[in-house]
């Protein structure tokens, strides 16, 4: 089981990949997070990023590519699959990992209008305590400015502004997007309408998946 989540920035493709990486016991590899750790593991792939990273230069394709490879080859990747979050970005990447041999069964694209995307991510507020997310439409907290969990304040993250959600965007249709007909060439690319309550684009994720993996519709059911 080998998935890959598409979707705009605020689509809910990480929630997803949580979600079903919980529920078929399968790693959920995040692109920033298996960098950071090949770097403090001292990897020959993590040594390659950090000549990078500490010049505050972006890591290139190819010595990301290599430490998900890295990352793909542990055992628990190798014994029952992995969810790739945040990778590929680019129809680029999308060929280098073919050419490495990274195999992918299914890529799933969360489908969310832009207009929903500035309301979803200008609408969440942020404890400034405990890091808790409220929105004030969908899962406001209870007075609206401070956090049920802890008491904190709420804030706008800076990445949240409506301005700053077009721009990245304006990015995703620019660069990430063309992917879905890359990998619809495959066979292996799957559209999913995101919808407004959580647990029901949670069960049109595992209906699309259900048509690679049918193990999937008993998970939904389960």
């Amino acid at each position: 089981m080998r998935i890959i989540f598409l979707g705009a920035p605020g689509a809910g493709k990480g929630t997803q990949s949580e979600i079903v990486s919980e529920k078929f016991n399968i790693p959920a590899v995040s692109t920033g997070a298996i960098i950071r750790a090949a770097i403090k593991n001292g990897t020959a792939m993590g040594l390659a990023a950090k000549e990078y990273t500490d010049k505050g230069a972006l890591v290139p394709d190819d010595v990301v590519i290599g430490i998900i490879r890295e990352r793909l080859e542990q055992e628990d990747c190798k014994k029952g699959g992995y969810i790739l979050d945040g990778f590929p970005r680019t129809v680029p990447q999308a060929k280098a990992l073919d050419e490495m041999g990274i195999e992918i069964d299914a890529v799933i694209s969360i489908e969310v209008p832009d207009e929903e995307i500035v309301e979803r991510m200008s609408g969440r507020r942020v404890c400034e305590k405990c890091g808790a997310t409220y929105h004030i439409v969908y899962n406001p907290s209870g007075d609206g400015s401070t956090c049920d969990k802890c008491g904190g304040g709420l804030t706008v993250r800076h990445d949240d502004t409506p301005e700053v959600v077009l721009d990245r965007l304006r990015v995703y249709h620019e660069q990430t997007e063309p992917l879905k007909e890359y990998y619809q060439k495959t066979g292996k690319l799957k559209l999913v309408r995101g919808q407004k309550v959580l647990a029901d684009t949670t069960r049109l994720v595992f209906a699309a998946l259900a048509e690679f993996f049918p193990e999937a519709a008993a998970a939904d059911r389960g």
